[in-house]
């Protein structure tokens, strides 16, 4: 029996040194300055956005949504820092993410979408197995709706289109010039050897591979891609874009062949969208790639 007693002791000791070790001890000792990027419980309407943080842990949208940004999401805007949690009692960090993060949410759309929204996930975005709030009343979801569109409105977004931090170094540590035409000319190769079969030779989405894809190539003369800096193009092409057929080229090109890519990708006209408007136009492009191909990669001829 004694022996009994003094396990059960010791798995007492050791558990109560957990609770203090992961519990108490954060509680007392991390205490961190509030950053001045959480969450601001005012609303322009006469919507009670605290009231709706309520509603929000009353019906659960925690089990499936997350508040905190983590180092390896992608498109979910700027990270979070200890600090932003500082007014948040409990917090509403979540841990499953069976919905998308909501960490900035707020200011992604309008009202009238996220109302509908709850009223009918699929309506807006087909396959969501979000269920629908419509029973709520109409105050509830007003105030619903406030509270969501608060959530990381205080967080500051720097640029619209942005790399991950991780790739910050990545660029600090840049020895190639992207704005050299020597560069670019050499990033021309590159792009006509790997990249011109789906984006086609001018960039426009256009290539002879691009007819089978279901999602199409972008078509890099559109003004959009105004916005992307050399950071978000070298993220790009290192890790390709989800949802679409386009390889990892982080995986098979240097980081200087990345960096030559870009300094040509950049030297695309982007004043006015261009598209393709015939069947000829793919015609022409299939035969330009077969001279591509011919010119990079010559056939073998036999030494008589």
């Amino acid at each position: 029996m004694r022996g009994y007693r003094l396990g059960a002791i010791g798995v007492l000791i050791l558990f109560f040194a957990a609770v203090v070790a992961t519990v108490l001890m954060p509680m007392i000792l991390f205490n961190p300055k509030p950053t001045g990027h959480g969450n601001i419980y005012v609303s322009e309407t006469k919507a009670d956005p605290i009231r709706g943080r309520q509603i929000y842990i009353r019906e659960g949208c925690f089990y499936c949504h997350s508040q905190m940004t983590r180092l390896q999401d992608r498109g979910m805007g700027p990270l979070v820092a200890a600090g932003d949690y500082c007014e948040e009692t409990p917090h509403q960090l979540g841990t499953a993410r069976t919905g998308p993060d909501l960490t900035n949410e707020g200011g992604k759309h309008p009202n009238g979408w996220q109302k509908a929204h709850l009223i009918n996930p699929r309506a807006l975005k087909p396959g969501s197995i979000m269920p629908s709030f419509s029973y709520l009343s109409i105050e509830d979801m007003r105030d619903l709706v406030a509270y969501i569109q608060i959530l990381g409105a205080n967080r500051p977004v720097e640029k619209f289109v942005q790399a991950p931090e991780e790739y910050a170094p990545i660029l600090a540590a840049k020895k190639v010039d992207t704005n050299s035409d020597a560069v670019a000319n050499v990033g021309k190769g590159l792009y006509a050897q790997n990249c011109a079969t789906c984006h086609g030779l001018t960039g426009r989405g256009n290539g002879p591979d691009a007819l089978s894809m279901e999602t199409k190539p972008a078509n890099f003369t559109r003004p959009f891609y105004k916005q992307y800096d050399d950071a978000f193009w070298y993220y790009r092409i290192s890790e390709g874009v989800p949802g679409t057929r386009m390889p990892h080229w982080g995986e098979n090109l240097t980081p200087e062949q990345r960096w030559y890519l870009i300094a040509y990708i950049k030297r695309f006209p982007q004043d006015h969208e261009e598209v393709v408007d015939s069947t000829k136009q793919i015609d022409r492009m299939q035969m330009e790639m077969e001279h591509v191909q011919h010119v990079w990669n010559p056939p073998f001829k036999e030494v008589e």
